[in-house]
């Protein structure tokens, strides 16, 4: 009876085979449609685009910081409209940068400075972090010397520009406070002064009424001559801000992202994305309200050449007079409006870089003041050395935009290497066309950089001594680029090579082969073998150059 009421478990016959098969297949189908749903990208939501806006207006306002209003007066003033379709296609280059800056961000899960720490030598990452400060103390100069010039308009001159500074300084704290209540409430605060910078320089373009002819043939037509290619270079560098490329891949970590989910990862990328074009069409319109009024009012005039950020206000109201709300009060706004702004993300970058690269973990505030610093005293030190008269701020302007521009290549090349790396972006990795042009970007840039370098050395450097060390920095600077431009296949081999060895073969065959056939027959030893005479020689040399690390033989 035991038995029959306890039946041990090798009579226990257990489930059909046919429901086991079942089940296994049933498990597959939705291990299967589970996989599928990670993959699919969910459908576009309005909704879902305002919870993802954010990151882009405060990486834009470093499109609208006062270097760039003062290129841009600069460019109306002197050329008029025939630059206004450089700044066009220079925002667009601009806007693959920052979208490619997002992308690293969001597939990562790092922000540019941290992956760079990870990518590079020890000693390589500690002077990229030194030139990219360079760049953040440079372009935070400009903001806060361009922030304390609108407080001092606004002020009728009673506020001087040290004491400026320092209010630049504590109120820029004072909205970085904001961070603590959350990151969107620090986002509604710079949307809020990207608005009245649109809404101060929209007014004035109306009262300026400039011509819509030339204002569209300006855009459409491209238009350059010798007289205008300084500031058309000028353009260019206003627009590649180098800590905004590493600013942009942090502050889109930001949002929460399912990095398992494939799906959720390009729907990431493409709502940052739609959000960046839509802030940088913003940014692009009030540069063009700043150009187009500074061509109708100085263009061809005894001004034109005169014409800066220190005496713009007093140039306007002097032009166009005073009206219900004087031109000379809305400058003051929008220029305050602008310095404030990018001079708190400048900050915030500063933030993102020094403790990216450096691996630094500070409370929040402490970060803040210690990055705050790095730029606070030399600018308070310039302030009171350069504010004398008003070329002397002219040619301190100069001088920083040198310097922003010969930093621009140390944000892009880690850049544009580091999203064409399979190991790190996966599928995510961008594709061959747009790795081409993201590497003629660089290429741009490097000419620039080159016309910078001439210019400067034309203009600026004399004597033997001081031409020495400018040639021992100019060496160190374009070893460390071809060291970065050579790192771990930073650039896309598959369609540099073939042309590099071209070159390569040619030089082989008019020079070495020759040197190798004389060697040869005088010292009748056959060092080649029975291989063709220079065949060896001629892979070899392709070999080495090709043998720096990162690029592949294939």
């Amino acid at each position: 009876m035991a038995a029959e009421s306890n039946p041990s478990s090798s009579d226990d016959p257990g489930p059909p085979p046919q429901l086991v098969g079942v089940a296994i297949i049933e498990l597959e189908h939705i291990s299967l449609a589970s996989a599928s749903a990670s993959t699919i990208t969910p459908p576009f939501s309005f909704t879902k685009l305002l919870s993802f806006t954010g990151p882009g207006i405060l990486m834009s306002t470093a499109f609208l910081d006062p270097g760039n209003l003062e290129g841009d007066l600069q460019a109306g003033a002197i050329a008029g409209y025939s630059l206004l379709w450089l700044l066009f296609w220079a925002t667009a280059m601009g806007c693959l940068i920052q979208v490619t800056a997002a992308r690293v961000g969001v597939v990562t899960g790092k922000g540019l400075a941290e992956v760079c720490r990870e990518e590079y030598a020890p000693w390589a990452r500690v002077v990229l972090w030194g030139m990219v400060e360079v760049a953040v103390v440079a372009a935070d100069i400009q903001e806060v010397i361009g922030t304390a010039i609108g407080v001092q308009i606004l002020s009728r001159g009673v506020v001087p520009l040290w004491a400026s500074v320092v209010i630049t300084a504590v109120d820029c704290f004072a909205f970085l406070f904001l961070e603590n209540y959350g990151v969107r409430k620090l986002e509604a605060s710079l949307a809020a002064l990207v608005a009245t910078m649109a809404a101060a320089f929209a007014w004035m373009f109306i009262d300026a009424r400039p011509s819509g002819e030339k204002l569209l043939v300006g855009v459409l037509v491209p238009k350059l001559s010798s007289r205008t290619i300084q500031q058309a270079v000028g353009f260019v560098g206003c627009v590649i801000t180098p800590h905004n490329v590493f600013l942009h891949s942090a502050l889109v970590q930001s949002r929460e992202i399912d990095r398992n989910r494939t799906g959720q990862i390009q729907e990431a990328i493409n709502y940052f994305s739609i959000e960046s074009a839509l802030a940088l069409l913003v940014s692009f319109m009030i540069n063009l309200f700043v150009t187009t009024i500074f061509a109708k009012g100085f263009y061809d005039t005894e001004q034109a050449n005169s014409v800066g950020l220190n005496n713009a206000g007093q140039y306007l109201e002097e032009k166009y007079g005073g009206g219900a709300l004087p031109i000379l009060y809305l400058w003051g706004i929008g220029l305050l409006a602008a310095g404030q702004s990018s001079t708190i993300t400048g900050t915030y970058a500063g933030q993102f870089i020094m403790g990216g690269f450096l691996n630094l973990r500070l409370k929040q505030w402490l970060r803040a003041i210690i990055t705050r610093s790095f730029a606070i005293v030399p600018t308070m030190i310039v302030a009171i050395a350069f504010n004398r008269t008003e070329s002397a701020m002219d040619i301190l302007n100069e001088w920083l935009n040198v310097v922003q521009s010969m930093q621009i290549p140390f944000a892009l090349i880690p850049l544009f290497t580091v999203v064409s790396k399979k190991q790190v972006m996966g599928v995510f990795r961008i594709g061959p066309i747009i790795e081409r042009v993201a590497w003629i970007i660089v290429a741009l840039v490097m000419i620039i950089n080159v016309y910078v370098l001439y210019d400067f050395f034309m203009n600026q450097v004399t004597g033997f001594i001081s031409g020495f060390f400018f040639f021992l920095a100019t060496t160190a600077y374009a070893a460390f680029i071809l060291y970065l431009m050579s790192h771990d296949g930073a650039l896309p081999s598959t369609w540099l090579k073939p042309t590099l060895s071209r070159w390569l073969s040619y030089i082989d065959s008019k020079l070495i082969k020759p040197y190798e056939l004389l060697e040869s027959q005088s010292s009748r030893v056959n060092m080649l073998g029975s291989a063709p005479l220079g065949a060896a020689s001629s892979s070899s040399t392709a070999d080495k150059f090709f043998g720096f690390h990162g690029f592949s033989a294939s």
